[in-house]
């Protein structure tokens, strides 16, 4: 990977240049984008160019950027995360329904929770959380939940690095991190008030995948009121084990990915006739390619 005088990756660059981009600043000038990537003026403009080519960035008539429709269209090819989305929401749905605050879906990134769905009501308590946004995974209840079934080794990487701290009850040492991780693990989710915000509680359980390993973390955002969690931590489980069965029809019975008996990929969701209709365009590009 090609490397400037200074070390860095040119991809890492670009990719300091596309994380300028938030849900608080989804439209930027080039001095923004220099400012908030911490890069050269010449640089920044050098590489905004080239994504702008690529169209991972759109440039707009009052001359500020925006993310590209072509990164979207990536991410729509991501089984991990859109496909998982997709076989999701139905249950996340019927949580919604019972619930009517925030019903969210995150996955593992790194040292975050990444949330890749959530449901909302606008009378909702004060949720930190978006779509596509990150959270450390201590502070929340998805996070504890994913770093609970974690290795050991991210664990200590978690700790080692740190992360913020948000009210009083945020919890700030790593031994009280890990004995909180050892009650996730016994209790089968996780339960914290007040840890982002004071007036907001997050409860989440894992969602099982295949392999039996943890796929994701399904979780609400409710008042921090004191009411017994016993009833959203079962609607949350029933709602669990729904995605993972939906999982399971998505895959084989080992855990790999395959091919559904039309051709096209088991999380593609579309209809019988459709999906005929993808296989029989794969087979066309086969015969003209051989």
């Amino acid at each position: 990977m090609a490397r400037g005088s200074d070390g860095e990756s040119v991809l890492h660059k670009h990719l300091r240049v596309l994380e300028a981009f938030d849900a608080m600043h989804p439209f930027r000038t080039l001095t923004e984008i220099s400012t908030a990537a911490g890069l050269a003026p010449s640089t920044a403009h050098r590489l905004i160019a080239e994504l702008e080519r690529e169209g991972l960035l759109e440039r707009l008539p009052d001359r500020t950027y925006r993310l590209g429709v072509r990164l979207w269209e990536f991410a729509s090819r991501t089984p991990g995360a859109l496909g998982l989305r997709e076989l999701a929401r139905p249950w996340m749905e019927a949580v919604h329904a019972r619930v009517r605050q925030h019903t969210q879906l995150g996955v593992l990134a790194g040292r975050d929770v990444l949330f890749i769905e959530r449901m909302s009501t606008r009378e909702a308590v004060v949720n930190a959380t978006l779509i596509g946004g990150r959270t450390p995974l201590p502070v929340s209840s998805s996070g504890l939940v994913l770093l609970a079934h974690a290795g050991a080794a991210l664990v200590d990487d978690v700790v080692a690095a740190g992360w913020p701290r948000y009210t009083a009850h945020t919890i700030v040492e790593g031994a009280t991190l890990r004995g909180r991780l050892r009650r996730v693990r016994s209790d089968g989710f996780a339960d914290l008030r007040g840890h982002i915000h004071e007036q907001s509680r997050g409860i989440a359980v894992p969602v099982m995948g295949p392999h039996g390993v943890v796929y994701a973390a399904l979780g609400v955002v409710v008042p921090n009121d004191g009411r017994a969690a016993q009833g959203i931590i079962e609607l949350l489980t029933v709602a669990a084990a729904g995605v993972t069965r939906a999982l399971e029809e998505a895959y084989l019975p080992d855990g790999a990915p395959t091919r559904s008996r039309r051709g096209a990929h088991p999380l593609v969701s579309s209809s019988l006739a459709s999906l005929d209709y993808f296989a029989g365009l794969g087979e066309e590009r086969t015969a003209a390619a051989g």
